[in-house]
């Protein structure tokens, strides 16, 4: 195990590199922040001393050269627009998204594969023909508009919850979440829902296609001969083979969710890094969207880590050398 997890970090530290580079050198090929920081009416010499107040007169190998220095340091840059460090920003805005994150996909996790195990179970039935149908819906209408319609719906119509903000919050930790008041679960509801439509969907499928591969496998034969109860041959070997796909989904999908949480944000102004990243590119803050494209491209190296990790522990077929049995 250790092996193994070094030479994942040695891999990751390669792609950590080549995407440094690559997002570097797309952002500061966008624009130039200059024209949107310094009023129209600064005179040339006030323009040159702020132009090298942020390193922006260097050529951009040397301005990359130092932005990985920095990094290696912990320091992502500071941003423009708030004069504070970029990391810091991020990280401040980062609980309310993880919460968001982690709700949505709880509800995609809790709904969907019951849902798609019992259509899976039944595929021929009244309730499975409803489920597929609702998880095309789930597939096919637009995130905004779903959005759109919960609040016309739920906070307009039925003023039930809430329509925008984070609501009160409460202090885990020195970690202010929402959950734990209800003021801030009734404005967590909403978004967490839009924000899971989708993966429910895309759990229901996917575990009542396993559902229904994993039924007409031998084992399961064997263990209906022996005598074994549907709901032991269900709950122990079903589940465990359909497990290592959804693991793999949920886990993808969750960084997803984290990475693109940027719509639902905006639409019912969750205070995230979602809403702060769109903010940051109006006004072409570098390195509020160079700090915060690193971020998640590191999350997603250390979920695929985890996932491998966890097929280790689901299929005992999975070497950690990286064959199969």
């Amino acid at each position: 195990m250790p092996a193994f997890i070094l030479r994942r970090l040695m891999q990751s530290l390669l792609v950590l590199l080549v995407m440094s580079v690559l997002v570097f050198a797309g952002i500061h090929a966008v624009g130039n922040p200059i024209d949107v920081l310094i009023s129209p009416e600064a005179n040339q010499a006030e323009r040159l001393r702020i132009i090298a107040a942020f390193g922006l007169d260097q050529p951009l190998w040397r301005q990359y050269l130092l932005f990985v220095g920095n990094a290696l340091a912990g320091d992502l840059g500071r941003s423009y627009v708030f004069a504070m460090p970029a990391l810091d920003l991020i990280v401040e805005r980062m609980p309310a998204t993880l919460e968001l994150a982690a709700c949505a996909m709880l509800l995609s996790v809790v709904l969907g594969i019951p849902l798609g195990l019992l259509a899976g179970l039944k595929p021929d039935s009244l309730f499975s023909k409803t489920v597929m149908a609702v998880s095309i819906l789930g597939f096919s209408l637009p995130t905004f508009w779903v959005g759109l319609l919960l609040i016309m719906v739920f906070a307009v119509q039925l003023g039930w919850l809430p329509s925008t903000g984070r609501g009160a919050t409460a202090d885990l930790f020195g970690i202010p979440f929402s959950f734990l008041t209800w003021d801030g679960l009734r404005h967590l509801l909403l978004p967490a829902i839009n924000l899971a439509l989708f993966n429910i969907a895309l759990v229901i499928r996917l575990t009542r296609a396993g559902t229904q591969e994993a039924l007409l496998q031998d084992y399961v034969r064997f263990a209906r001969a022996k005598g074994l109860t549907n709901s032991r041959i269900v709950g122990v070997h079903v589940m465990k083979n359909i497990l290592i796909p959804i693991v793999t989904v949920v886990a993808l999908q969750f960084g997803s969710i984290i990475a693109f949480a940027i719509v639902t944000e905006s639409i019912f102004a969750w205070p995230g890094m979602g809403k702060l990243i769109i903010d940051s590119i109006r006004v072409l803050d570098r390195p509020v969207i160079v700090a915060y494209l690193m971020l998640i491209v590191t999350l997603f190296i250390l979920i695929n880590l985890l996932v491998d990790i966890l097929y280790s522990l689901l299929d005992p077929r999975v070497r950690l050398s990286g064959g199969r049995a």
